[in-house]
């Protein structure tokens, strides 16, 4: 459905996005995350044919962004982070232009525009003007314009930006839904946006494509979180004697007055036990012990410090 192929977009002498290359398959929908400047926004301008690349392709549907833009557009619906809305419009109004505009049959339009506002809850503000409507509800309204030629992908740049919780869980809840039967690819600099909504996460730094994989993937771990009252000198290489492979020393626990946290990997399993019989023979006290709870801001911490120690972030 999507391929991007060593896409790179420069500024003059600077690269904002650099050599990306990914397919995502029709039904897929994959979070693109990345701290704000790590080229998310370049990147989905780039797939929605606002921006033309300096090197490499991008295409949708088989249609390529550059020789074939207004047939690949046909297939993408987009949201850019502001939404392009005319407060003086009321939501039928606005919504009947943007399917004229998309290229939606004159008379299938109204069927159109019905089905887009059915589907983001906006039937009962259908004569109310835009400039009326609650931040969260003109979202609803930039998603609607978004959809209502039916597209095959939907590229959405910030969605829940600027939302209160409330509406942020509204427009999660309607990004779910609409995930029944379209791609999407979602930016955002909200790591728990991701795991919200997302089965895949695509993460950026410095303009680079860091990390691509499943959520299940990224976030499974081997790791053992242990925490130890006044542990010894040598306990790092007793954890090593016990079949840890690594130990990461995290500092004193905050929860534990006097306790200090390691994390241990151990790919083969079975530590636990093991470290418990330790602990026992050797008198230790330990204040906690278990898997790692790892989410994707451990995840994208972790790949920030790689990148920064190899100069790329």
């Amino acid at each position: 459905m999507i391929r991007i192929e060593r896409a790179t977009r420069k500024y003059g002498d600077f690269t904002a996005v650099d050599g990306v290359s990914v397919e995502i398959d029709r039904g897929e929908v994959v979070g693109l995350l990345g701290h704000n400047g790590a080229g998310k926004t370049t990147l989905m301008k780039m797939l929605t044919g606002v921006l033309e690349p300096t090197a490499g392709t991008l295409s949708v549907a088989g249609n390529d962004l550059v020789d074939q833009r207004t047939e690949a557009q046909r297939h993408i619906g987009y949201l850019p982070e502001s939404a392009p809305l005319y407060p003086e419009m009321e939501v039928f109004e606005y919504l009947l232009l943007m399917a004229e505009l998309r290229g939606v049959e004159r008379s299938e339009q109204d069927a159109a525009v019905v089905r887009a506002m059915e589907a983001t809850g906006l039937l009962d503000r259908a004569g109310q003007p835009i400039r009326e409507l609650s931040k969260g509800y003109r979202q609803r309204v930039g998603i609607a314009q978004a959809i209502v030629h039916d597209p095959d992908v939907l590229v959405l740049d910030e969605p829940t930006n600027g939302l209160d919780p409330v509406q942020i869980e509204s427009i999660r809840e309607l990004i779910t839904k609409l995930a029944e039967r379209t791609t999407i690819i979602l930016s955002t600099h909200i790591l728990q946006e991701v795991e919200a909504v997302c089965d895949r996460a695509l993460i950026m730094i410095g303009g680079r494509l860091v990390a691509d994989d499943k959520l299940s993937t990224l976030l499974a771990t081997d790791r053992v979180i242990l925490s130890v009252q006044s542990p010894p000198d040598d306990i790092e290489a007793a954890l090593r004697q016990v079949g840890a492979e690594s130990v990461e020393d995290l500092g004193p626990d905050p929860r534990s007055n006097g306790s200090r946290r390691f994390a241990l990997s151990a790919p083969k399993g079975g530590l636990v036990p093991r470290l418990l019989d330790f602990a026992r023979e050797r008198g230790w006290t330990l204040s906690a012990i278990g898997p790692e709870n790892r989410t994707l801001e451990t995840v994208f911490k972790e790949l920030q410090h790689r990148h920064a120690r190899q100069g790329v972030a």
